[in-house]
């Protein structure tokens, strides 16, 4: 039996440029930084924190936008991920008959539950011994799969529900497996994407492995720096984004508008170390992506690089990309310095960004790379806006625990 062919019919966004689509592409283009200084707030949070910057959303959500039957069992996580998809369904034009019939499924993820739920439970356990005092939904906020139930729950979405929460390779496989289901017929269409809180605690967690980047604190907006030889780390941020995967067949009976398509996902673990990037898995996963996708490396116009700015993880992406694209030079080029990293939402945020650069034949530069690392230095960096026919695109995601997860996309 052929494979379905899988389209993409709509695109949600929350970003730390703000709410929606419009905005994020809008900052995105003109490339502004939504990196900030967040010593006031964090430092009275942990005392030996050594990096203070990040990229929180500009301003609050209207929570009581969501009715509370829903918004009751809601961390910040699942309430990010509730504006993404409800503007990607609106831009869809998919209708609730469509969205509970069985045929539509979610495949959406975080690295955790909500952060400042999680908090909140811990700390009210400690100093009452007891969990009586607590909020009666908060275990539905911080468990892993809280954006993925209660988007299904908000949506009344009766098809499959999964979540496949691998930290920064959330949002990609999600996206991948969500391709998968409608590729073999499983689903019709599949609400797809990735959401997560900035948490002084994830910040942290960053720290503890010497991965955030600390020397920029005073001068936030020139960090982080992918692939820069002055790079210190990667900077974390917040948001949440949706696309709406569907196969043709039904996107067409619909007369949807069509975005883009994807064509290709492969995912693979490293096996070798637990926070370093490894060079051979990552090549590995970029081969296995494009032999699915029926195509070669000639036929790649741009790599969206997973790139966040750590020292490691820098090098192993582009020795990589050098690796299986050889002497080629594809442009390559990193959105993280825009917006940080936005972990269980990068490959979701990054790809709606991929997504314009087709539709405008223009690829965004990597922000703060002023000086490529020598050891970076055998792939074509994009310093500046290029203008290039965009067909055929990669976008990688990586992720701590070894994990490789690469999308290939396709004008359509």
């Amino acid at each position: 039996m052929p494979l379905n062919k899988v389209v993409i019919t709509g695109m949600g966004a929350v970003s730390p440029f703000g709410v929606g689509v419009p905005v994020f592409l809008e900052k995105l283009f003109s490339g502004k930084s939504a990196v900030v200084n967040m010593r006031d707030k964090w430092a009275p949070q942990i005392e030996d924190l050594m990096c203070y910057v990040g990229a929180p959303l500009p301003e609050e959500l209207d929570e009581k936008l969501i009715p509370r039957k829903f918004r009751k069992t809601m961390g910040k996580t699942a309430i990010l991920a509730y504006f993404s998809v409800k503007e990607a369904i609106t831009q869809s034009g998919i209708t609730e008959e469509i969205l509970s019939s069985g045929r539509t499924g979610v495949s959406f993820s975080s690295s955790t539950g909500s952060a400042v739920s999680t908090e909140q439970f811990f700390v009210e356990h400690i100093r009452t011994k007891s969990a009586r005092s607590l909020p009666s939904g908060i275990f539905f906020q911080v468990m892993s799969h809280t954006s993925a139930a209660n988007i299904a729950q908000a949506f009344n979405i009766r098809g499959r529900a999964i979540s496949p929460n691998s930290a920064c390779s959330s949002a990609a496989q999600s996206i991948g497996l969500g391709f998968e289901a409608i590729q073999c017929g499983k689903q019709d269409i599949v609400v797809c994407g990735g959401s997560d809180e900035l948490h002084v605690t994830t910040s942290a967690s960053f720290d503890m492995v010497q991965a955030a980047s600390y020397k920029y604190n005073d001068n936030p907006t020139k960090t982080p720096r992918p692939f820069d030889a002055e790079r210190d780390g990667t900077v974390c941020g917040e948001g949440a984004g949706c696309v709406i995967l569907e196969s043709e067949q039904s996107a067409k009976s619909r007369g949807a508008e069509i975005f883009g398509e994807i064509i290709g996902f492969a995912t693979n673990s490293s096996g070798v170390h637990m926070a370093h990037a490894d060079v051979e898995s990552i090549a590995i996963c970029m081969s296995n992506a494009l032999r699915e996708s029926n195509i070669t490396p000639a036929n790649v116009d741009y790599i969206n690089a997973h790139a966040t700015g750590t020292i490691i993880g820098d090098i192993s992406e582009a020795k990589a990309i050098e690796k299986v694209f050889g002497s080629q030079k594809i442009p390559v080029s990193s959105l993280k310095g825009y917006f940080g990293h936005t972990l269980g939402a990068s490959g979701v945020l990054e790809l709606i960004g991929v997504l314009e650069m087709m539709n405008r034949d223009s690829i965004i530069p990597t922000l703060n790379l002023d000086t490529p690392d020598p050891e970076c230095a055998g792939i074509k960096h994009v310093k500046e806006i290029e203008n290039k026919k965009i067909n055929v695109v990669i976008k990688n995601s990586f992720a701590f625990g070894g994990i490789n997860t690469v999308l290939i996309v396709k004008r359509y």
